[in-house]
């Protein structure tokens, strides 16, 4: 299969992901099946497409006449048999749960065409682990988007250890027709890179607020004043370059040491989500 070949794509899971990855794809021109347990999960995921592509015309990010054609490319199944049957392209959004990703991928397996390849949005399963369900691990990759995906550019490539080059490539190149900023996560590890680097972030943020050095509203301010304005336009490794190697290793040499390093769950974070 070519790029050239790629027209159906079926977005497996309507929810908030979900709905989002249908709507981008409808929105580059390739006809899109939204599929669901139910009507109700189906309905809720149309509401949001409806108040995500009016918050795009609103914004100027998409044309009336856009919106309208998008609306057009997206249809909607309970039956996963009847979704997938034609389906170039499945992408996975459903909750995070292994076994019940794997349940699926044994059905997608049974119901797709041979040449369909499957990718997951898992944040954090690796591809290899999911793919243990499936009869086309070569046909099998990650690609993890970030919310909402038709405004963060970023999708993570995951390759698992049997994934064909020819399928990352060609998921790559379908990213990149839509408009997307795929990177390819070298090595496969749970969390990817995204979602590794979020983690850190919030281990310290969280032992910061613990310890009384600062509020969740100071951390937040702290974070959408000058650490999120400056990677918006800067990573932290060009940033490094501009202030210097011979600093940041004595910035380092001095933190590194008393920075949280527990490999537990903060207790602060236990306690709120048992309240």
């Amino acid at each position: 299969m070519t790029l050239d070949d790629v027209e159906k794509i079926t977005v497996v899971g309507a929810g908030l992901m979900g709905h989002g990855i249908a709507l981008e794809y409808a929105l580059g021109g390739f006809h899109v099946t939204l599929n669901d347990i139910n009507e109700a999960a189906l309905d809720r995921g149309w509401n949001r497409i409806h108040e995500s592509l009016e918050l795009l015309r609103q914004c100027g990010f998409v044309e009336p006449e856009q919106a309208d054609a998008a609306l057009q490319r997206i249809d909607s199944h309970t039956e996963l048999r009847a979704a997938v049957n034609e389906a170039d392209i499945v992408v996975e959004a459903v909750t995070e749960n292994l076994e019940q990703k794997q349940i699926l991928f044994r059905q997608l397996c049974e119901y797709c065409p041979r040449q369909t390849i499957i990718a997951s949005n898992s944040s954090s399963f690796t591809p290899s682990l999911m793919a243990e369900a499936t009869t086309r691990p070569q046909q099998f990759l990650g690609t993890h988007y970030f919310n909402p995906p038709y405004l963060i550019p970023l999708v993570e490539v995951i390759a698992g250890e049997e994934t064909s080059a020819e399928t990352v490539s060609l998921m790559t190149s379908v990213l990149n027709r839509l408009g997307k900023t795929p990177v390819l996560v070298r090595k496969e590890i749970p969390g990817f890179i995204a979602n590794r680097i979020q983690a850190a972030v919030w281990r310290e943020i969280l032992q910061l607020v613990a310890d009384g050095v600062a509020t969740p509203e100071d951390v937040d301010l702290v974070m959408t004043s000058s650490l999120g304005r400056r990677w918006s336009v800067a990573g932290p490794f060009e940033i490094t370059d501009l202030a210097g190697l011979d600093l940041k290793q004595a910035i380092l040499t001095q933190l590194l040491p008393s920075l949280a390093s527990s490999a537990d769950v903060p207790a602060i974070l236990s306690e709120k989500v048992e309240q």
